[in-house]
């Protein structure tokens, strides 16, 4: 079955139907109506292979992550797949799984299916393989990832901020000798969630030295649990530990209660990304929120208007702000200011 016979059954040209399909917007209201009550009773169902061909591209954009095991790039998914879905666009989606390798199969993937475009959060910060897709007229859009040229979009979050509020707010609470559990140095996030820390440090009148780091090979529950494995052997433990992720941070809460350290009043600990898991966690854990939703619903926005008008299109480079929110991981016995006061009895903890 074809448009031809969509078209007999709705009494319209094969022409409408073909509009019906793919411009919907300049087919009158109740010709579209006609056109999809046909479809629907026909059971037509498109050839996007062939549409594909004839358009030189697919309504489908492509989505990589860094990890789908994490629940902060579900929560970005879902607003990469709502807008998506609001445009007619499918969502194609893929993780590198921090691996560069990957990232280029994945691109490659991505431009044999010829998507109307890509949204990615690279692995690194070269851009090699998202210019393989530039090259050949694919928009990208970089996902939580600031880009530094000006005829690209990003949509990211201030992670340096982040890491000043995380350790900034260890260090108003009292530590003074801390751990930063963070993954592998590629990654553009935990670098900079480090800077911010290390400048957290500074504005507190320390060195350095006061910050111990453990890398992981992964941004996961299983690394925090190796990483606090680690500090359990490593002699005495700091006042404060902060994980580049929350994932990281139940691993290490986990191993630290298993072992009989008492969290926060041994040892303080925060995360970031605040995951649905966060407050839920034995001791619930205080985090660093990300705007995880519209991350991807304005990134995918921004991607679809360089899409539909590439020449008009201005190129805009967008950065959140990250909250604190504390809870119980960090919340040691100390006198309350007035700020602890007006937020106290929140159950999900303080946005700060």
């Amino acid at each position: 079955m074809g448009i031809k016979q969509v078209a007999e059954h709705a009494g319209v040209s094969p022409g409408t139907v073909s509009n019906v399909l793919n411009r919907p917007e300049r087919v009158a209201a109740g010709t579209r109506e006609r056109v999809e009550r046909s479809i629907r009773e026909l059971g037509f169902v498109r050839n996007g292979s062939a549409s594909t061909l004839r358009a030189g591209h697919s309504s489908t954009v492509g989505l990589m992550v860094l990890d789908l095991a994490n629940p902060f790039f579900t929560d970005v998914a879902r607003g990469v797949e709502d807008v998506a879905s609001e445009r007619g666009c499918a969502v194609l989606l893929s993780s590198s799984a921090e691996s560069g390798e990957r990232e280029r199969r994945n691109i490659r993937v991505f431009a044999e299916q010829q998507v109307r475009g890509v949204l990615i959060t690279p692995v690194g910060d070269d851009g090699q393989n998202t210019d393989r897709l530039s090259e050949r007229g694919i928009p990208v859009v970089l996902l939580d990832h600031p880009t530094p040229r000006a005829n690209q979009c990003s949509v990211a979050v201030d992670d340096v901020a982040g890491g000043e509020l995380a350790v900034g707010h260890l260090l108003a609470d009292g530590a003074r000798s801390l751990v930063y559990v963070t993954g592998p140095a590629a990654l553009r996030q935990c670098a900079d969630r480090r800077k911010g820390a290390l400048r957290a440090l500074r504005a507190a009148g320390l060195g350095k030295d006061a910050l111990r780091e453990l890398a992981v090979p992964a941004m996961n529950a299983r690394a925090g649990e190796e990483a606090a494995r680690r500090l359990l052997d490593g002699g005495p433990l700091p006042d404060a530990v902060f994980c580049a992720n929350d994932l990281l941070a139940l691993g290490v809460l986990r191993v630290l209660l298993q072992a009989g350290v008492k969290v926060p009043t041994d040892v303080a600990l925060i995360g970031y990304d605040d995951i649905e898991f966060s407050a839920a966690a034995a001791v619930p854990l205080s985090s660093v929120r990300q705007p995880t939703y519209q991350l991807g619903r304005i990134a995918t926005e921004l991607l679809l208007e360089e899409c539909d008008d590439p020449g008009g299109h201005a190129h805009q480079q967008v950065m959140f702000q990250p909250e604190l929110v504390v809870r119980d991981s960090s919340r040691r016995a100390r006198p309350l200011t007035g700020n602890d006061q007006a937020m106290a009895g929140e159950p999900e903890g303080e946005a700060l």
